[in-house]
């Protein structure tokens, strides 16, 4: 029914609507978000929407709403904007209120700056990017029910005027010098406003290769990265958001050509006249990129996601006490089978499977003046060098998780790959790094590539924020004259040959009990025989289990501080305080993966016999840098 979707296809036509309602309902604009966030809500409408994500650019229809499922990845300056104009008809000299909220171009005539019922407003620019590690079997596409064919409405060779345009011609050059100039002033005097939003679209048919492609850097987190970026314009509530945040932004989609036209002519004049822009022809480049290849999307509503599992509710806890009951009652089967799985993957060795299991729904959920609370990184030793099985091992890792990253710990990736994201000043944005991620990432530090050599100062940096990330789950971003500290929560997870040159918060060394004539197949076959009906059940498992509320009783508080004087009797270097902090850790996330929310006194047995095996197996050494035994 063409009716249903009409707020899909034209929602400026249920914008215009409601804004010319606008003398007697003067809360307008609240009545529009409230609109778009009422239709998502009917019969999973959300998934008639199409996505950025799925569907090429050019198949979708301009000013539609489109969803855009992203992670922030810098904020520009806020940017003003006329959110109410007048337009009149030279010929009937008719004049007209119009709307200017939503939209980058104006409409319907020649705008009268002079007039009264110009409303200058303000808006927020996010540049949003698909979020960073997503894995190839976490699509959304198959949940979505939207139906596009290619657009035939845009056609790249009509303009419409910006609105920088109209100003510059119904205004003469010595008017625009003069600061007196009411309403046209408000909106010229900030010249890295409306310029960033100006250089887009440029057909692929007839652009030039160097102006479009070659000088343009999406700026992704890591190399390899594909998918669309997107500029998210904000009308409400920017501070609530924050960089890194995950989001599902549904906005309306805009691709006018007419942007990159006046952002070429804006470059061209800079360069003539420094005078006539504020921005640099860098920051232009950067903050107004074609259209065709970087949309705008001017947001109606954003989802915050907690995580971005498409098998699960986009929350998982919250609101959906059956669907979580349901699941609760199989955690405890798939973890048996997960943990066959897991043996088979790391050599019959079922201790590092437990612990791998325990590091996978490890999640930092509460933060205690700068100690981040429920982070277990990894160290996996005793992996062979020169061998395929840290390749198979991410491989799996990539299987369960819904993001994650192998960094190739080699000499010359730690010497020359950026990781810390840094400040660019003569472009004014935030120049991304590999460590720019989403929170619930996991993050395969494969220290196996590192060969003998000399870290020069880059590697150094890189190797110290990576045992910031490790320790202190931050990540200090550059700001070349100060540091930014930047909280994350991000999954470690190292394999190494001996113990690792980072800090790890348990190190467990592998023993295998097969030895297979050829890994790779062996490998390969263990992961072939996962059927995706059984796979989905692990990525469930996992991403519930991490999202568990956890809690311990007085009894059982007593009773583990009974125990640790116990142990502490006949040998107090036995067992240190940071000895039973790791134990706890265990001793929760073993509830967890069993699906239980609380600790039990079998639990707590269970989690000091997992200890005591790792520990007796494990090379002792001296505590380097807060690196745990």
């Amino acid at each position: 029914m063409p009716s249903v979707h009409d707020w899909i296809n034209n929602p400026l036509g249920i914008v215009d609507g409601l804004f010319a309602q606008s003398n007697s309902c003067p809360d307008w604009e609240k009545k529009i978000v409230e609109y778009f966030k009422e239709k998502l809500k009917l019969n999973d409408a959300h998934t008639w929407v199409p996505s950025l994500n799925d569907v090429p650019l050019h198949y979708l229809k301009p000013n539609s709403l489109v969803k855009f499922r992203c992670m922030i990845q810098d904020m520009f300056d806020p940017e003003f904007f006329m959110g109410v104009y007048e337009t009149k008809d030279p010929t009937s000299n008719s004049k007209q209120v119009k709307c200017g909220k939503y939209k980058d171009i104006t409409e319907g005539g020649q705008v009268d700056f002079n007039s009264r019922n110009t409303v200058t407003s303000e808006r927020q620019t996010f540049y949003c990017v698909p979020i960073p590690g997503e894995s190839q079997w976490n699509s959304f596409a198959g949940a979505s029910q939207a139906r596009v064919v290619p657009s035939t409405s845009y056609v790249p060779n009509r303009h419409k005027r910006s609105y920088e345009e109209d100003d510059e011609m119904d205004t003469q050059p010595q008017q625009m010098k003069d600061g007196s100039q009411g309403a046209q002033s408000s909106t010229e005097s900030h010249g890295n406003i409306e310029p960033k939003r100006q250089e887009t679209e440029a057909p692929s048919h007839d652009s030039s290769p160097s102006h479009c492609t070659s000088s343009l850097d999406l700026n992704f987190s890591l190399p390899g990265e594909k998918g669309p970026a997107c500029l998210v314009k904000v009308y409400e509530d920017w501070d609530s958001f924050k960089l890194n945040d995950m989001l599902e932004v549904f906005g309306i989609l805009s691709v006018d050509p007419a942007l990159s036209v006046i952002a070429d002519e804006r470059e061209a004049s800079s360069l003539l006249d420094p005078t006539e822009g504020m921005e640099t022809v860098e920051e232009q480049r950067v903050h107004s990129p074609p259209a065709s290849l970087v949309p705008r999307l001017h947001m109606l509503y954003a989802q915050p996601l907690v995580h971005n599992n498409p098998l699960l509710p986009s929350s998982v806890l919250e609101n959906n006490g059956d669907y979580l009951s349901s699941v609760l009652g199989e955690l405890a089967s798939i973890r048996a089978e997960l943990l066959t799985y897991l043996t088979h993957v790391l050599l019959g060795d079922s201790l590092a499977a437990e612990y791998l299991i325990l590091h996978l729904i490890s999640n930092v959920y509460s933060r205690r003046d700068v100690l981040p609370l429920g982070k277990f990184t990894l160290n996996l030793s005793g992996c062979p060098h020169s061998s395929p099985f840290t390749e198979h091992l991410y491989k799996v890792i990539q299987q369960l998780v819904p993001s994650s990253y192998r960094l190739y710990m080699s000499l010359y990736n730690m010497n020359n790959q950026r990781m810390v994201p840094r400040k660019d000043y003569t472009a004014n944005r935030l120049v991304s790094g590999t460590l720019q991620l989403a929170n619930n990432t996991s993050l395969f530090l494969d220290e196996t590539q590192l060969e003998q050599g000399q870290l020069d100062a880059t590697g150094v940096r890189n190797i110290t924020a990576l045992g910031n990330l490790i320790s202190w789950q931050k990540v200090d971003y550059d700001f070349n004259y100060h540091q930014m500290e930047f909280s994350c929560n991000i999954n470690v997870l190292i394999t190494s040959e001996g113990r690792s040159l980072l800090p790890s918060d348990c190190q467990v060394h592998l023993r295998p009990t097969l030895n297979p004539p050829n890994l790779e197949e062996y490998l390969s076959a263990v992961q072939v025989v996962q059927v995706p009906s059984q796979l989905n059940k692990y990525r469930i498992y996992l991403s519930v289990a991490r999202a568990l509320n956890y809690t311990i009783s007085d009894e059982i508080t007593k009773a583990v501080e009974e125990d640790f004087v116990e142990m502490r009797k006949d040998d107090p270097q036995s067992m240190s305080a940071e000895d039973l902090h790791r134990l706890l850790d265990v001793a929760r996330l073993l509830s967890l993966s069993h699906g239980q929310n609380t600790l039990s006194r079998d639990g707590w047995m269970k989690a000091k016999q997992l200890e005591a095996l790792r520990i007796s197996r494990t090379p002792q050494q001296k505590c380097v840098n807060g690196n745990e035994p």
